[in-house]
């Protein structure tokens, strides 16, 4: 027996854990203390490269622009991410398509297709040309890589001395880049995609391609796209014959070629051609001997000042004439259009005149309008002030908030849905979500009619009457009614927060006009091949109208919408023949002014505002708008059958007397003569039975029949 007093303990034996802790935590002692001798050596070698006063001011200004750099090329990268998905698919292909454009009455009035399509290989082209382009936009072409910021220095140098815009720094690649891809909205984001096309272009194409196809693309006026059209345009001549004095008068288009267009203003074409003559000699181009023989006898162009063409019609036709066409074997054809040049001009005059007034005034720059007439031609276009400026057409492409002009989908809704004009409703604060609209004047009505709302554009009313009947409704009608921009649906668009163009808003409206039916909206009449064969007709080739609207709610729609020029925001519409109708539009900061109207002849859509997106200085619908609307409309409905509005027994209640002219004011516009619509039905008569006459079986015993009348009455 053991005797646990005198037994020796018996030994424990370690642990392994305890070795893996020692031995980590020797490990780790060495990585410190090797570490530690690492660092301290690395400090002691960084010393020597340690800056003092200056050196470390230069250093930490390094270090700075390093970190804002990168940044900044992260937001760079970022903000070119549009770019990069513009240029994905390579560049946009020209079409081949070649068609003339006649008026309604069968005049012509302008070309696409051909005016671009004859490319004249660069080498072919004179040597004087090319330097007098080169010497004028872009001197040092060959020496950048699509942007070149000596250039851009030197032209922010030039401008700040001048105070002003004097010389633009924008390379020939960047302006290439913008003809091909963007618009000529002025703005920031608009310049950063430039500048990255700029650079794809430079990386996918040689030097020469490049300026071929600037040469080849560029507006140059009067039409033309590129410097081939635009030499058989102004001198006809081939690009290949044109001399010196000529070579630098359509260099000097590419600037502006609308001010400088030989056959609109010869002398200022003139000045800018020696212009470009003292830019070659500066640029070592030529030198003054040489070019001293076109200053002396400048060119002269063909006389073209009576041709007229209205080039934001025809781009937007030209494009109707290509989805016609379709699988069509043909690409040159003669197309009719809808027309008519003296609306055009009526147009073109009441859109200039306001904006000379008033724009500076206001602080708006640019405005468009659509004329519709009763069967959905469209009779007149302004895409923008100038288009030789700006070919961005302003009224099929410009996506703006239409404001309370979209109420007129939400009442037609309403009315369709089963509501009355007499039918009262609550104007009061509303609140869906997070979302409280708000009244123009930040006050309510309490109780009010529908024709009070509408006419008074109240901002409560139909929002209530869209969360009653439903957005999709309204959706389903606008669409149906003939708006094609994307509409979002959203709580927020009955006050008109979703985007649409001028050319929706037109054809929205034109169902009204017509009574509830489509529109049909519609640029071209008839379109021919070269041979004179018909080969589509709108009367017989577009679909019927059909009925989007009831008769009811058409009739309660136009009721309403007449009287917004009477007791409404719309007063300034009304005319002194015949009742008008329509509704005012004001955005969100004064962004965007409209007014949408018709009456029984036309249907009109004019928007006021700036490319920019830049608020203007408080134009509302019921004011440049409308004044524009009711300026056109005067004039546009002298001489014509007056037609009254569907649905309206009264075509002129109360006569309004015409606005008498104050000391200073313009003369009001005359509509130029035409046609009236019954001697263009006679007309038409006669040709259709001219065309379909037998042709005579011996014309030569006509011819002696005639010359023994005429044997006998000399007798």
């Amino acid at each position: 027996m053991r005797d646990p007093l005198t037994e020796k303990p018996r030994r424990k034996i370690p642990s392994r854990l305890i070795e893996v802790d020692a031995w980590i935590d020797s490990s780790l002692w060495r990585f410190g203390h090797g570490f530690s001798r690492f660092w301290e050596s690395v400090t002691i070698f960084s010393r020597r490269f340690r800056a003092r006063g200056l050196n470390k001011l230069a250093v930490e200004v390094a270090c700075e622009g390093l970190t804002l750099g990168v940044a900044g090329l992260i937001v760079m990268l970022a903000l070119a991410q549009p770019a990069m998905k513009l240029t994905a698919n390579g560049l946009p292909q020209q079409t081949d398509y070649s068609v003339l454009f006649l008026d309604r009455h069968g005049n012509e009035i302008g070309r696409r297709g051909v005016m671009r399509a004859d490319a004249i290989p660069i080498d072919e082209m004179p040597d004087h040309f090319i330097k007098a382009v080169l010497a004028t936009e872009d001197r040092r072409f060959f020496e950048h890589w699509g942007i070149d910021f000596f250039g851009l220095a030197r032209a922010l140098s030039e401008n700040a001395r001048a105070g002003g815009v004097v010389q633009g720094g924008s390379t020939l690649t960047q302006q290439l880049a913008k003809n091909l891809f963007l618009s000529n909205e002025r703005n920031i984001e608009r310049k950063i995609k430039e500048a990255f096309i700029a650079l794809w272009l430079e990386s996918h194409y040689t030097k020469r391609e490049i300026l071929s196809m600037y040469l080849d693309r560029a507006y140059m006026g009067g039409g033309s796209f590129g410097a081939a059209a635009a030499a058989e345009f102004y001198f006809d001549k081939d690009i290949r014959d044109v001399s010196l004095a000529e070579g630098a008068m359509l260099a000097g288009l590419f600037k502006a070629p609308a001010k400088y267009a030989p056959h609109i203003n010869l002398p200022a074409a003139r000045a800018r051609a020696n212009e470009v003559l003292t830019n070659m000699v500066q640029g070592g181009f030529m030198t003054e001997g040489q070019v001293v023989a076109a200053r002396r006898q400048p060119a002269t162009a063909v006389d073209r000042s009576t041709t007229t063409s209205p080039d934001y019609f025809l781009d937007w036709a030209f494009g109707e004439v290509q989805k016609i066409a379709g699988d069509m074997p043909h690409r040159n054809f003669v197309a009719r259009t809808s027309i008519d040049m003296g609306l055009q001009q009526l147009a073109d005059e009441s859109v200039e005149y306001h904006l000379r007034q008033f724009g500076k005034t206001y602080d708006v720059g640019e405005a468009a309008m659509v004329v519709l007439d009763d069967d959905g031609g469209v009779r007149a276009m302004v895409g923008g002030r100038d288009y030789g400026e700006s070919q961005f057409n302003r009224a099929t492409k410009a996506l703006r908030q239409p404001g309370s002009s979209f109420k007129g989908y939400v009442y037609a809704a309403a009315m369709e849905a089963g509501f009355k004009p007499d039918d009262k409703i609550s104007d009061a604060p509303i609140t869906i979500g997070r979302w409280s609209p708000q009244n123009y004047g930040r006050s309510y009505a309490g109780t009010v009619t529908l024709q009070t709302a509408i006419a008074k554009s109240i901002n409560t009313v139909p929002v209530r009457l869209s969360q009653k009947i439903g957005m999709d409704k309204v959706t389903a009608l606008a669409k149906a009614m003939g708006v094609e921009s994307n509409l979002r649906g959203d709580k927020t668009m009955a006050l008109g927060t979703s985007e649409v163009t001028v050319l929706d808003q037109a054809t929205g409206y034109a169902c009204f006009a017509a009574g509830g039916m489509t529109s049909n909206r519609h640029g071209i009449l008839q379109l021919f091949d070269t041979n004179g064969n018909l080969l589509w007709d709108s009367k017989r080739d577009m679909p019927p109208r059909r009925r989007v609207l009831s008769e009811t709610a058409s009739a309660e729609m136009n009721q309403m919408l007449s009287q917004i020029p009477i007791i409404g925001t719309a007063r300034k519409a009304q005319l002194s023949m015949t009742r008008a109708a329509g509704k005012t539009g004001t955005t969100q900061g004064y962004r965007d002014g409209w007014f949408v109207g018709f009456t029984g002849n036309f249907t009109a859509a004019v928007w006021f505002g700036n490319d920019s997106f830049r608020p203007t200085n408080k134009v509302s619908g019921g004011g440049l708008p409308t004044m524009t609307w009711q300026r056109f409309m005067e004039a546009a409905h002298q001489g014509i059958e007056l037609k009254p509005i569907p649905y309206i027994d009264n075509t002129m209640p109360e006569r309004k007397a015409p606005k008498v002219a104050e000391e200073g004011d313009a003369p009001p516009p005359v509509r130029p003569a035409s046609l009236t619509t019954a001697a263009q039905k006679v007309l038409a008569q006669i040709g259709m039975l001219m065309s379909s006459a037998p042709p005579l079986e011996k014309p030569e015993k006509l011819a002696a029949a005639a010359g023994d009348d005429n044997a006998v009455g000399r007798r």
